[in-house]
């Protein structure tokens, strides 16, 4: 993640697990309850259908993130870059088929 704040919002998956492990900078963890700093080291794991969010609210940081069994997640980012590059504006329904696609569901 940049030096601006960015993350994903609270969501959660229907198929696997999520997990993630701070490299470097801080990031914000939410566990569906309360939002924590992670540091390097910290370690969040939610389990399928558990609410979740991360962001980088203080700067640049990256983190590993596993998903479990072997989600095939790459579509689904790649998408999401596709879309930023392009600069293009979803719809709340393109939102909802992107996701849906995608096995992500907002909260």
């Amino acid at each position: 993640m940049g030096a601006e704040p960015s993350g994903g919002g609270p969501h959660f998956h229907r198929t696997f697990s999520e997990s993630f492990f701070v490299l470097n900078g801080t990031v914000s963890l939410y566990d569906g309850e309360s939002w924590a700093g992670g540091s390097p080291g910290d370690f969040l794991h939610v389990p399928p259908g558990g609410i979740h969010a991360f962001r980088n609210s203080d700067g640049p940081a990256t983190m590993l993130v596993l998903f479990a069994p072997g989600a095939p997640r790459e579509a689904y980012f790649e998408e999401l870059a596709e879309i930023v590059a392009g600069g293009r504006q979803l719809s709340e329904e393109e939102w909802t088929d992107l996701y849906g696609r995608h096995d992500q569901y907002m909260v």
